[in-house]
């Protein structure tokens, strides 16, 4: 057997240290900036977390349509109701296959605490075209306060592939 030469390796040349110190300043650079980007990016929705059941927060969400239904919109061919709760309050959305539930019509200007929990897989909640996305996971009611800022109608997307039924699964929020 061979042994490698006394020193086997060469010196590194100027244009290799020159590639190596921009990868280290890069390396830093973005370190630097993802602590930054979290404090001042305004980027991530504030959030709060519960440990939940899936039986537990249906009666929630049942509760809460029972309570501010104001209509039905047909979704996919499938009736589901439409909920206008006050400004300033809790709302709701329950996500199971294949349906968000309910749709939520809602008024410019006013904070909300967004209640999303899954009875199921876990989803994807991406709200568009405002690119808002959350990861909502069965037995985790995860809480975000919202302000719409502008109206009209947007589209709740399944961004999480969640089996079969994964591409119908739509949902709606209605902004006044």
């Amino acid at each position: 057997m061979l042994a490698p030469e006394k020193n086997w390796w060469r010196p590194m040349g100027r244009l290799e240290k020159t590639w190596l110190t921009m990868a280290l300043a890069w390396c830093i650079f973005l370190t630097i900036m993802m602590p930054l980007w979290y404090y001042m990016g305004k980027q991530n929705v504030p959030t709060e977390t519960y440990r939940t059941t899936a039986q537990k927060y249906a009666a929630t969400v049942n509760e809460f349509v029972t309570k501010y239904q104001v209509g039905e919109e047909n979704l996919g061919g499938v009736p589901i109701p439409v909920v206008a709760p006050p400004a300033g309050s809790d709302v709701y959305i329950r996500a199971s296959a294949w349906q968000w539930f309910p749709i939520l019509q809602l008024e410019k200007g006013q904070e909300y605490r967004l209640h999303l929990s899954s009875m199921d897989y876990n989803h994807g909640f991406s709200l568009q075209p405002v690119n808002i996305n959350l990861q909502v996971l069965p037995g985790y009611e995860y809480v975000a306060t919202i302000t719409p800022t502008s109206s009209g109608d947007f589209t709740i997307v399944c961004n999480e592939y969640c089996f079969v039924g994964h591409h119908t699964m739509v949902g709606k929020i209605i902004v006044k």
